[in-house]
């Protein structure tokens, strides 16, 4: 049993429509076994076949136009799709990150040869994404990179270390920020995004297994890897107006309050079938579930317009993914039975747990992007 989100606030019968054909594809999909409901799967559920059944019916690069081989829709109607796709906690992480991040980057400062080459890949989910921003020993800084790439003839040479890069075991692909100009005391200033192939000569991707023994984390070193002078996404110098620009996207998604929502569903199903206590608490878990959606959906409808939405988009991400480890605790505490669906999804959700409030950026550093977005600091 899932939670449904509801349809009232949609301002078009559309987008209803469309939320019912969504709902009813996953639904048979579900029923015929080709994917089972789990917590985090837009980051632990990696699944290229599915993706690409999701590309056929034109949910994958929603938002990329038609020229580039996308659907060419607005951010509502991808907002809907993608709300559906957590709430069923179906297996997404294939296409997630491209879909996410790198095509809207792609559409921003792409040159013309990278969108007409990638694009439509992200659209048909035949070409995957990490990204390649944190690094060993700068915690939350992410203006305290290492990574470097000189200049060379036909391209740049790169040397350095992420770290928490989710799917590089499995990507295609890899967005790198580094620094091409200045020193590391220039902070902002001189970095620069590359688009780098992991199976480059020089690119070894190192597993960060977690204490359960689940892979999807990884190190990515790079050894003088040649990237091609054509692969350097927007202008030299400039990347750091483009990762905080990327950050927006990544950190407004419905994925923020959503992640543990198979779980929610499962934790409602006990405690009327008398297998967990009731507690009002689990009313106020849902409660704010369902506040987060309108404000998620406020922020798509701001993308939709063409708005700056990087505070409320932060806001998000701190009341949801607090929210995310409140339910944890809440199933946790009231679960009377340990077996089945609901014991699997608390003992996943726990494991993902820490992680909640850490990617995307700590809510330490959001609350700071906050306030300074609101003049308070």
């Amino acid at each position: 049993m899932s939670l449904s989100m509801p349809s009232v606030v949609e301002p078009d019968p559309a987008l209803a429509g469309l939320r019912a054909e969504v709902r009813n594809f996953l639904a048979e999909r579900r029923e015929s076994g080709a994917f089972t409901p789990r917590v985090d799967a837009w980051l632990t559920g990696w699944s290229r076949d599915f993706s690409r059944s999701l590309a056929e019916r034109g949910w994958v690069g929603m938002t990329i136009p038609r020229t580039y081989g996308g659907r060419g829709r607005g951010f509502l109607e991808r907002f809907v799709v993608t709300e559906e796709l957590l709430v069923a906690g179906a297996p997404v992480a294939a296409h997630w990150v491209a879909d996410r991040q790198a095509a809207p980057s792609l559409l921003r400062f792409g040159s013309e040869d990278q969108k007409k080459s990638l694009l439509p890949a992200i659209a048909a989910a035949e070409c995957s994404f990490a990204i390649g921003m944190s690094e060993p020993d700068t915690g939350s800084d992410l203006a305290g990179v290492r990574s470097r790439a000189v200049p060379i003839d036909g391209g740049w040479l790169l040397n350095g270390t992420k770290v928490w890069t989710s799917g590089a075991h499995q990507a295609d692909l890899i967005v790198v920020l580094a620094r091409t100009s200045g020193s590391h005391g220039d902070r902002h200033r001189g970095l620069s995004q590359l688009i780098v192939d992991l199976r480059a000569p020089g690119v070894v991707v190192r597993p960060i297994v977690s204490m359960s023994g689940e892979h999807h984390f990884n190190e990515v070193v790079f050894t003088d890897v040649e990237v091609p002078e054509e692969n350097l996404l927007g202008q030299e110098g400039d990347g750091w107006l483009q990762v905080t620009s990327e950050l927006g996207f990544e950190r407004s998604g419905p994925e923020r309050f959503l992640s543990t929502v198979p779980l929610a569903g499962l934790l409602r199903r006990a405690v009327r079938a008398g297998d967990a206590d009731a507690d009002p608490a689990l009313g106020r878990i849902i409660a704010r579930l369902h506040g987060l959606h309108h404000m998620s959906l406020a922020v798509a409808a701001a993308l939709e317009r063409g708005e700056d939405a990087d505070v409320p988009a932060a806001m998000v991400k701190v009341l949801g993914t607090t929210l995310e480890g409140d339910l944890v605790e809440l199933a946790d505490l009231l679960a009377a039975r340990r077996d089945g669906e609901l014991a699997a999804a608390i003992a996943a959700a726990v494991v993902q747990r820490p992680g909640f409030t850490l990617r995307g950026g700590t809510n330490e550093i959001l609350r700071g992007v906050i306030a300074r977005g609101l003049g308070l600091r």
